[in-house]
């Protein structure tokens, strides 16, 4: 077995081959491995399994049968697992700030356990919204031959005749604090939401990035796909396992599945389907560990260029099972094939092409979750990346089931979510205003936190479509309307949406990928040279670790160099 993975050039042998290693091989006797376990290739399998929320229970379960996968082709499994911060439950206070910290955290942990103990290749399952880009840069930073498998989605709650998510219950905090239902009813609603493990149930973060795994090519087809109670589930566990082996075997390795085009694939798949905006902020980070410069701009120009079919949730009418239900992602991907906008000859973790993996598919008749790309439901993107004199840097907006693409309106500023959402709460906002939030980006937030909580507050009272929301910080991949998230230079470094006053005119036009406020760039630059740079309470600790490192949000809030600084791969030492 040694001779046939070549283990003699492997990192493992490290901590295996020699007399010198006899100390290290006898903590793995200590954990139960004989010889021929020892002998052979050591394959991480990394989990985010924890109690903080449905996303993660079922991880620790799956990773088992990921395990028997990985030793019934001749790897030895070697499990640990890595931190999560859930979103819905960080969402609306001062623990939102953790969340996109979160992502380059998991990601240094595995970066870290794997160089610590020598790993070959890697396993990884996620379930929260941060930790599949987490695990997805940690496989391409480490690039030892990797598979990635989601832990699959809830299933939809079942209220008074419909399905609802989690974000039916932040939009029913909305209607709650406009007196349009009472607590009977939110306590109804709250309890039904959320019926087994799994992560949200739309096209929200997790879901976006899921079917980004399949689209980037580094998860099995279909594997996105399962809801996270079924027992198929396991197959797909058990086939990534051996997929893993296979392509240690056939010394494939993530960045020769992660290059330009596959990126270019991902961000069709977040267009297609109406995903999260945090798919631009995670495409480039992900990029940055190949080396690959794959910005917010050329993101967008991809959203731009790409059909919106898939009518999924928020924007839309289904949810993810639904989209299971009718053959997964991989639908959406052979209509992009057959329209000549997805490229067919990116190589996957089969260790065959995009082209050959959906050869069979076909587009499934009688049913409306994905429509045909002759017919779409619009012939751009549902997510929009704009630019302009507020946003030199550029920022983002989802548009998946919006009506209105032009907003025009005078500014109403916060400089915290805090109080945003209390102004929100007591109604003190007028139809037709552009509610800025600042000071939430990456550096100044610090952590750059999502606005879920007021955005639902605002559908939920019925304003969804009657004002924007323009920030330095994000949106929830659950947010619908005119919210406008990654907005850079952020105020913290002196960004125009620092230097916003009420009652400044602002445009957005999604049509045209423009942000600008109707100030003259003498006006902005008398504000600039007046404005004074604010202290955050975060003087010590992670976060404050964070904000003096991290970059801005158009390159992906990224925190270190990236593949082109290297000067040594993991996988070659």
């Amino acid at each position: 077995m040694t001779k046939k993975y070549g283990k003699s050039i492997l990192p493992s042998r490290h901590v295996t081959d020699g007399p010198e290693r006899a100390p290290h091989r006898s903590y793995y006797y200590a954990m139960g491995l004989d010889k021929k376990q020892i002998a052979q290739p050591f394959v991480g399998v990394v989990t985010t399994w924890n109690e903080a929320a449905p996303c993660n229970i079922t991880l620790a379960r799956q990773a088992q049968v990921v395990k028997k996968g990985v030793a019934a082709a001749g790897g030895t499994p070697r499990e640990f697992t890595s931190i999560t911060v859930t979103d819905g439950i960080a969402m609306g206070h001062q623990g939102m700030k953790s969340s996109l910290v979160s992502r380059d955290v998991i990601a240094d942990s595995v970066e870290l356990t794997v160089r610590g103990h020598c790993y070959d290749a890697l396993v990884g399952l996620a379930g929260c919204d941060k930790s599949l880009p987490g695990l997805m840069m940690a496989m391409v930073r480490l690039n030892v031959p990797s598979v990635f498998i989601y832990g699959g989605s809830i299933l939809p709650g079942k209220f008074r005749g419909r399905d609802v998510t989690v974000v039916d219950v932040f939009e029913g905090v909305g209607q709650f604090s406009a007196g349009k239902v009472d607590e009977e009813y939110l306590d109804e609603l709250e309890q039904a939401a959320c019926p087994s493990g799994g992560s949200c149930g739309g096209q929200f973060t997790a879901n976006t990035m899921a079917c980004v795994s399949e689209a980037i090519g580094l998860a099995l087809p279909g594997s996105a796909g399962a809801p996270a109670p079924y027992e198929s589930r396991d197959m797909h566990g058990f086939a990534s396992g051996e997929a893993v082996m296979q392509l240690l075997k056939n010394k494939i390795r993530p960045r020769d599945i992660v290059t330009r085009k596959a990126l270019e694939n991902a961000a069709m798949i977040v267009a297609a389907t109406g995903g999260s905006t945090n798919g631009a902020l995670h495409l480039p980070a992900i990029a940055h560990e190949a080396g690959i410069d794959f910005d917010l701009h050329a993101v967008g120009k991809i959203f731009h260029r790409t059909p919106y079919i898939a009518d999924l949730k928020p924007g839309g009418k289904y949810v993810a099972k639904d989209l299971y239900e009718i053959g997964g992602v991989g639908v959406v991907m052979k209509e992009l094939l057959n329209a000549g906008l997805f490229h067919g000859d990116c190589l996957t973790v089969t260790g065959k092409t995009q082209a050959e993996n959906l050869k069979d598919v076909k587009l499934p008749q009688g049913q409306d979750v994905v429509v045909s790309i002759k017919k779409p439901l619009s012939p751009t993107g549902g997510v929009v990346a704009l630019k302009g004199n507020l946003a030199p840097e550029g920022a983002i907006v989802k548009v998946a089931g919006m009506k209105k693409l032009v907003f025009k309106g005078p500014a109403r500023c916060f400089d915290s979510e805090e109080e945003a959402f209390a102004a929100v709460e007591k109604r003190q906002y007028k139809d037709g205003e552009v509610i800025i939030i600042r000071y939430e980006g990456p550096r100044g937030g610090p952590g750059m936190r999502e606005m879920l909580s007021t955005t639902a507050a605002l559908y939920g009272q019925g304003a969804g479509d009657k004002v924007a929301l323009i920030t330095d910080g994000r949106f929830s991949g659950g947010t619908r309307g005119f919210c406008v998230g990654h907005v850079g230079p952020e105020a913290a470094l002196g960004g125009p949406i620092a230097l916003l006053r009420d009652g400044d005119i602002i445009l957005l036009d999604a049509v045209k990928g423009t942000l600008d406020v109707q100030l003259s760039d003498a006006e902005l630059a008398k504000r600039k040279a007046a404005w004074k740079p604010r202290e955050t309470d975060y003087a010590s600790g992670v976060l404050w670790k964070y904000a003096q490192i991290v970059g801005p949000a158009e390159k992906g809030a990224v925190t270190h160099p990236g593949g082109k600084a290297e000067k040594k791969q993991y996988a070659d030492i």
